[in-house]
């Protein structure tokens, strides 16, 4: 353009002073990094609890605390707790040759409205599967 033409030029506008943006981008940098942070201690804490909660448990060991709680002042049900433990911890053939044996006193006490007392024959057998069963267990 020509200088002589400069009256069909628009007049020039001032320029205008810088403005300030807000810049948050470092709380959010550092909530993202809290966030983040916050679900991978949820994340382990709950692998923990699902790990302590399905641990693998010697149920053998547990049987084997039932049979030793036996209280022998209720026969009855004495042995319906021996057989039923009993024979979940009748694996090899020693116990199960035993427990075979035990069974049949034990029926004595089952089945029936009113029994007595358990005879001795019966708490030998019992002891003797018993400790067979701790040997092994």
């Amino acid at each position: 353009m020509r200088p002589e033409n400069n009256m069909t030029l628009p007049p020039i506008k001032d320029i205008k002073p810088m403005v300030e943006i807000p810049d948050h981008s470092l709380w959010l940098y550092w909530g993202v990094i809290a966030l983040g942070v916050l679900i991978l201690a949820g994340a382990v804490f709950l692998l923990i609890r699902w790990i302590l909660a399905h641990r693998h448990v010697n149920r053998a060991k547990q049987y084997l605390e039932a049979l030793h709680r036996v209280d022998w002042s209720d026969p009855k049900k004495a042995a319906y707790t021996i057989t039923r433990y009993g024979r979940l911890l009748a694996t090899d053939e020693r116990r199960k040759e035993l427990f075979s044996q035990l069974l049949p006193l034990l029926e004595r006490y089952k089945y029936r409205k009113e029994v007595g007392p358990v005879d001795e024959e019966t708490r030998r057998r019992f002891e003797l599967y018993r400790q067979v069963c701790d040997e092994s267990v």
